[in-house]
């Protein structure tokens, strides 16, 4: 077994990285996908990622896809117990937000294509309705806790206003709490996380587990300025936007800097130096292909130095 961190409060070990499941059914099919999840487990790996909606947003998908892929992978490989499963409700079609009864309803199909009995983390995707009471939302999580559905629960796009209430009301009322947070965070996008919402984290003891910790590719290196990349994350402007500011270039070539000096790839830099931030315990990254994974499992074992965080942060700020 890899190394392991308590996720905030609750009983849930993971690794220092998670693998982010969106690429599952999308650019990586069923087989691409088992084989980059076996690799990424024995490794040791143990933290997986998914949503009920992706990857719904592009065309030719279904939403549930993803977590379709890793249920029929937990079950051929008869490891459900060894595999840290988060999942999020709020984005799909059919249970879209965050309303007392689609919680419930949208749970309900998460277990049915996870095929298992629970979910052991789950996030609330997008708090896009603030006219819900957070007490109602929290109220159908704690539910699904006390029914055995879900181990822990934690939330990904939401106001610092929005999780402050919430983590007020869980403790007013003895409900599940939020344990961990999941914002955008990365190198070249520091400023939503950074401040309040970091602050409520450090505050309250939740763990951070960012998302896009690679920018949608961006801080691998292969989205330069001006060239075109021939991946639907450039197509679809997710990585190749952040080449074109002024941010973008000088994080790539301190990364580049950093990553010659090291020997390693410059994703390996970039998610070190993402783990190596305040509160964050495993960032989330992807892979279509497991030629993918090395260069992001390297992570957990590159401690940067207090030159190269300097470096890396003058560049990002």
């Amino acid at each position: 077994m890899g190394k392991r961190y308590a996720l905030g409060s609750s009983e849930l070990s993971v690794s220092p990285l998670c693998l982010g499941g969106n690429v599952f059914g999308w650019t990586a099919d069923k087989a691409q996908s088992f084989a980059v999840l076996d690799d990424y487990f024995a490794a040791g790996g143990n933290f997986v990622d998914t949503a009920d909606s992706y990857m719904q947003h592009f065309p030719g998908n279904e939403p549930g896809q993803s977590e379709a892929i890793i249920g029929d992978w937990m079950a051929a490989r008869g490891n459900r117990d060894d595999v840290v499963v988060a999942t999020k409700v709020g984005d799909h079609p059919q249970y879209l937000g965050l309303d007392p009864a689609n919680i419930t309803a949208a749970a309900e199909q998460s277990l049915r294509r996870l095929r298992t009995d629970h979910i052991d983390l789950y996030y609330t995707h997008f708090d896009r309705d603030e006219s819900i009471p957070v007490g109602d939302i929290i109220t159908a999580l704690d539910d699904l806790v006390r029914a055995g559905k879900v181990r822990a629960i934690a939330a990904s796009n939401i106001s610092p206003e929005r999780l402050t209430a919430s983590l007020a009301f869980s403790d007013r009322e003895g409900t599940a709490r939020y344990v961990a947070l999941q914002p955008q965070y990365n190198l070249v996008s520091r400023d939503t996380y950074e401040g309040a919402r970091r602050e409520i984290v450090q505050r309250e003891g939740l763990a951070c587990v960012p998302y896009f910790a690679l920018a949608s590719g961006f801080l691998t290196g292969k989205y330069r300025p001006g060239q075109r990349v021939d991946s639907v994350r450039d197509m679809q402007g997710l990585a190749g936007g952040y080449a074109d500011t002024e941010r973008g270039v000088r994080v790539l070539d301190a990364l580049e800097q950093v990553a010659t000096g090291r020997g390693v790839a410059m994703a390996t830099v970039a998610l070190a130096w993402l783990a190596q931030q305040p509160t964050v315990v495993s960032p989330i990254a992807s892979a279509r292909a497991v030629e993918q994974l090395p260069a992001l499992l390297a992570m957990q074992d590159l401690e940067l130095s207090d030159e190269e965080l300097r470096i890396l942060d003058k560049a990002s700020s």
